[in-house]
């Protein structure tokens, strides 16, 4: 099966660089992948980018050694085994906000022993190779968003869930759960010059 490179970087103690996908183009897709992101999001909770859309993404990405990552709009077992039988190598789930939701979702992107999920591998084994179903439980990532104070108060008991491989703060609900008000930055609009 082909590696994970975001496992490789982990474990020889290096940072990850993630870039995010909201445009639904595979040629977009394709031009960041060439960029030399160790991983790309395809965002499938917020924004224009559909199931199809993904799909294609996900080829565009395939031509290089970039990691395939998609958030998946909701912890729903349809959409996380769906979202991995179409090839990506990561999931990164919102809302997950006590122990008892990480644990769902380690087992709805894990195959039997260790979960839930149904087989269907069908691009997953293009991308991924033959053995696929042998090495995915080991291979894929799944990254549990952080972003209620309800999540950041019980950190610790969903970080202890086997399985679960990383977090993902989502800082514009953590912010308005906190308080807040979420922003983000913006390029400084210029004025138009006046014709002469």
């Amino acid at each position: 099966m082909r590696q994970n490179r975001l496992r490789s970087i982990w474990r020889s103690g290096g940072a990850a660089v993630n870039g995010w996908l909201c445009i639904p183009s595979s040629f977009s897709a394709e031009t960041m992948a060439h960029q030399g992101w160790d991983s790309l999001t395809i965002d499938l909770q917020h924004g224009i980018v559909d199931y199809p859309a993904m799909i294609s993404m996900l080829q565009a990405i395939s031509t290089t050694d970039t990691v395939p990552i998609a958030r998946v709009p909701w912890l729903e077992p349809g959409i996380l085994g769906k979202t991995l039988d179409a090839g990506a190598y990561g999931v990164i789930c919102p809302m997950i906000n006590t122990r008892e939701d990480a644990q769902k979702l380690v087992a709805y992107t894990h195959y039997v022993p260790r979960g839930t999920r149904s087989f269907g591998p069908l691009r997953a084994q293009l991308y991924g190779g033959a053995d696929y179903f042998q090495h995915a439980n080991d291979t894929i990532v799944t990254f549990a968003m952080i972003e209620t104070a309800h999540a950041l108060d019980h950190v610790d008991d969903i970080l202890s869930v086997e399985g679960l491989d990383a977090i993902y703060i989502g800082p514009a609900d953590l912010s308005l759960a906190l308080g807040c008000r979420p922003t983000f930055r913006q390029a400084p609009r210029k004025s138009a010059s006046p014709l002469p």
